[in-house]
């Protein structure tokens, strides 16, 4: 296998930079730039020299042996100054050297994998962390990178294999008495089984949107003050605001962080009969944004008015309240900007509160067939007409489902998209 060489760390100018080398002839590298190899596992304060003898940079070198690095394989780390003429002229040394080359995106993680160092599941998670923006992103790639969906897993597969074993051995006495009560003794654990699994689809919408984040739309008539609304929550000015009505024609969208949780802010047109054509697009695309939101903001011109809301959990509050004198909210003066914001984050963190310790598309399909494989397997033990071999064969595959979440099987047709969303360095 080839040794491979990247940047591990974002390009550009920084205080330090990492090249990381993997693969047989990591350590040769070392031992060529340096003259010779610290001990592993202790950093060493090295000068870096190239083939022809010229200095490099002086760094801090780290050396793994094989089985004890993030790829499996032997590894040499090199903390340099990070700069851009620094890391070119090491990568163009590391590279110079024979049998190495420059790494392809993703290729560290994938060697990690295929040396069993983390499962697919995990590789997931990884790539999920490298990407994530906001705390609750971060917690949810964190617990996936730590093993929790493999944990999880493992005890579905053992509960599974048990109701197997009986059925097997179920065939292998078949000319013998049976106990009556052996069909219950193999339905409990799938009964088991599919019962957690089906808690974490259903908890597939939470992880979705912990993932890919909320949106939450402010509604609202004409002028009644959404766009300054939403400059006040984002704290810029991202909507046009004045005193003309029918100012916002379009969908306008803010990025937000809200209590660790990643908000999509939405500003929708005012809602009015119009002659206006174009005006008449932005509110008809508005209500579909707003209908297909997480969370609405209603907005109220007026105390008396009265809003029909889409759900019991959206928010309806008297906008320009500072000119009522009411309780409410306004964009001008900031009264109740600070109310709205903890109202917002209470009733996202309850929806983010039942995630699923799954993450994608990918673990929940495989969940949803394990269940279909589990209830055929059901009801053949309750309708004792499908056979024991059928039976099992249900068993086998709804295993062979579980075990594609975490690279057990079927991963071939995965692996390529899944690697090319890291960067090189990883």
């Amino acid at each position: 296998m080839d040794t491979i060489a990247a940047l591990a760390t974002a390009s550009g100018r920084a205080g330090v930079a990492i090249v990381r080398v993997s693969g047989p002839r990591a350590w040769d590298v070392c031992q060529a730039l340096v003259g010779r190899l610290p001990e592993p596992r202790r950093a060493a304060l090295c000068r870096l020299r190239d083939g022809a003898g010229e200095l490099i940079d002086e760094a801090l070198v780290l050396l793994f042996d094989q089985g004890n690095s993030f790829t499996g394989e032997r590894v040499a780390e090199f903390q340099v100054h990070g700069s851009p003429a620094v890391v070119r002229a090491l990568l163009n040394a590391v590279t110079a050297q024979s049998g190495v080359r420059l790494a392809e995106a993703g290729e560290f993680t994938r060697r990690a994998f295929e040396a069993g160092v983390l499962n697919l599941a995990e590789v997931e998670g990884l790539a999920d962390l490298l990407t994530a923006e906001t705390e609750a992103q971060r917690r949810l790639a964190q617990r996936v990178l730590d093993g929790t969906i493999g944990r999880f897993l493992e005890g579905m597969r053992q509960d599974l294999l048990h109701s197997l074993a009986m059925i097997e051995a179920a065939l292998d006495f078949a000319d013998e008495e049976l106990p009556d009560d052996l069909a219950q003794h193999i339905e409990a654990p799938l009964l088991r089984v599919m019962s957690r699994l089906q808690q974490e689809l259903a908890g597939r919408r939470a992880s979705e949107q912990i993932r890919d984040g909320f949106e939450v739309a402010i509604v609202g008539n004409v002028n009644v003050g959404k766009s300054t609304l939403l400059n006040a929550l984002a704290g810029r000015e991202a909507a046009i605001t004045s005193e003309w009505a029918g100012t916002t024609r379009d969908v306008i969208e803010v990025r937000m962080e809200i209590g660790g949780l990643s908000v999509t802010l939405i500003d929708t047109a005012g809602i009015r009969d119009t002659e206006d054509q174009i005006e008449r697009l932005g509110i008809d695309r508005g209500q579909r944004r707003a209908q297909a939101a997480d969370l609405r903001i209603y907005l109220k011109a007026d105390p008396a008015d009265e809003v029909v809301v889409q759900d019991p959990e959206d928010i309806v509050l008297l906008s320009k309240a500072d000119l009522w004198q009411a309780p409410g909210i306004s964009g001008q003066t900031g009264q109740g900007i600070p109310a709205l914001i903890e109202a917002i984050e209470a009733r996202l963190m309850t929806r983010a509160s039942n995630s699923s310790v799954f993450s994608r598309l990918r673990h929940f399909s495989k969940l949803q067939l394990a269940v279909s494989h589990l209830e055929a397997a059901s009801e053949g033990l309750q309708q004792r007409d499908a056979g024991w071999e059928l039976i099992a064969e249900e068993i086998r595959l709804a295993i062979r489902s579980l075990d594609g979440i975490i690279g057990r099987v079927d991963v071939e047709d995965v692996l390529g998209e899944i690697f090319s969303a890291f960067c090189i360095g990883k």
